[in-house]
């Protein structure tokens, strides 16, 4: 058992504590960002006068070597080490001697497993970035397209007013641009280099943090030593990120498996992005939708894990900040593979524009147009609003929409209603007639699109 601590100790830790103790079988995932770390350190050391050139070249020769051993299987990570770090270290020592033990002056593995998962979050974070990016470039496509798809808007899953697919695909692409954004947050949060911080209380070498910092990409090093080993509130906030991204991801896959019903037949999946029955042979499942779905809660729980795991930890460092990583792995893997799937299922799904407007106009989604229609030839809101629930009963009555009336089928309910009730409740009329910004107007739309395309330009 490879360990950095056992000097203290005057017999071997019993093999099941060993077992339970050891981080090695999750943290291997930081071997890259622990070896990047360790020669960004080992470079301060040299430049501070801690460590000599030559010190620093044979750390840093031994290092690169065990990097490409490591990438090219050569050198297999195994569970006769307790962590990553014990990993590093003690192949680094057999390779060049003593100056691989100089590898860990001036820092603990309190920081250093702060440094590896601060260094991997950020690099997750900008691949997060990009796949939120191309589901967001996908969306604005699909709304270049479908200005004039015109379908039933709802509430409380009842057809409600008329829109367009480009609007409601729309209020995606805000809560995707508010996910982005989120995750920028993040990363300009976090971007403080914790190396140096040692177990809680600095360290009596002459580190310069802010040369560790440089070489790392940060923005400078964390201001507070206890702070920077115990706390992993960016891993809470990129948790709570992700978990808002797979809510939005769940809404709009549980609208994808409505659409492409039977019932409705709004949307066709691609074969790719479908299954079939192992039974019934006309079925074309929308697995890829259901599967986004269910792994949400997956995700929620990865968040309240580390909230509740934080929650009574005193400070500094405890062990129990070790649970920082499995759950958070596999929520990163997850939220990464739903949003790679969900944006290819979205981007080669067929649309039913005629689908989608017939269920507009069977669905009374023009009523509250007619009752304006009334109001504004003089008839009381309240009046208007009573007449038009007379007009609905009567085309359920007769299964027929307000379009199919006739005339004189309009004014038997009320005389005010004129032929140009027909162009009033007309599906082109009741959208593009809302033009104020926000709106499904095909005015207001082109605006929101033009924004849309200079907010993506500007995207980093």
């Amino acid at each position: 058992m490879a360990q950095l601590w056992g000097g203290r100790f005057t017999k071997e830790t019993d093999q099941l504590v060993y077992n339970f103790n050891a981080s090695i079988s999750f943290d291997q995932k930081f071997y890259r960002e622990d070896m990047e770390g360790s020669m960004a350190h080992v470079k301060m050391l040299a430049a501070t006068g801690i460590l000599t050139e030559d010190e620093r070249d044979q750390i840093l020769k031994g290092l690169e070597g065990i990097l490409a051993d490591v990438e090219s299987g050569v050198l297999p990570i195994t569970s006769e080490y307790e962590d990553i770090h014990s990993f590093v270290e003690a192949n680094l020592i057999d390779r060049i001697g003593d100056a691989g033990k100089k590898l860990h002056t001036g820092r603990s593995r309190n920081d250093q497993v702060a440094l590896d998962m601060k260094l991997f979050t950020r690099k997750e974070i900008v691949a997060l970035k990009e796949l939120v990016k191309e589901l967001i470039l996908v969306l604005h496509n699909l709304m270049k397209e479908h200005t004039d798809t015109y379908m039933p808007g709802f509430t409380h899953l009842q057809k409600a007013q008329p829109i367009t697919l480009a609007h409601h695909l729309g209020a995606y692409m805000e809560m995707f641009k508010r996910d982005y954004g989120r995750l920028d947050d993040i990363f300009e949060r976090m971007n403080y280099c914790p190396i140096g911080s040692g177990a809680l209380a600095g360290t009596t070498y002459p580190l310069d943090r802010n040369m560790t910092a440089q070489l790392l990409g940060f923005k400078g090093p964390t201001l507070n030593s206890m702070d920077s080993v115990s706390d992993r509130d960016y891993v809470i906030e990129l948790l709570s990120a992700m978990s808002t991204i797979m809510m939005h991801l769940s809404r709009f896959s549980e609208e994808i498996i409505i659409w492409n019903s039977n019932e409705y037949q709004f949307v066709e999946l691609d074969d790719a992005y479908s299954t079939g029955s192992s039974i019934m042979p006309q079925k074309k499942n929308p697995d890829i939708a259901e599967l986004v779905r269910g792994k949400t809660g997956r995700v929620y729980g990865a968040l309240m894990q580390i909230l509740t795991t934080m929650k009574g930890i005193p400070l500094a460092y405890n062990k129990d900040m070790q649970e920082d990583k499995e759950m958070t792995f596999d929520a990163i893997d997850t939220v990464k593979g739903c949003l790679a799937l969900f944006t290819g299922m979205v981007k080669t799904m067929t649309v039913n524009k005629d689908k989608m407007e017939s269920s507009a106009k069977n669905g009374f989604t023009n009523a509250t147009d007619a009752a304006d229609y009334l109001v504004n030839h003089g008839v009381p809101f309240r009046d208007a609003h009573g007449i038009v629930g007379q007009l609905v009963l009567y085309c359920i009555d007769k299964n027929i929409s307000l379009d199919d009336m006739s005339l004189e089928e309009y004014k038997k309910i009320s005389p005010v209603f004129e032929e140009d009730i027909y162009d009033a409740i007309s599906l082109q009329t009741c959208v593009e007639k809302r033009t104020t910004i926000g709106a499904p107007g095909k005015v207001a739309m082109e605006n929101v699109i033009a924004l849309n395309e200079d907010w993506i330009s500007k995207l980093n």
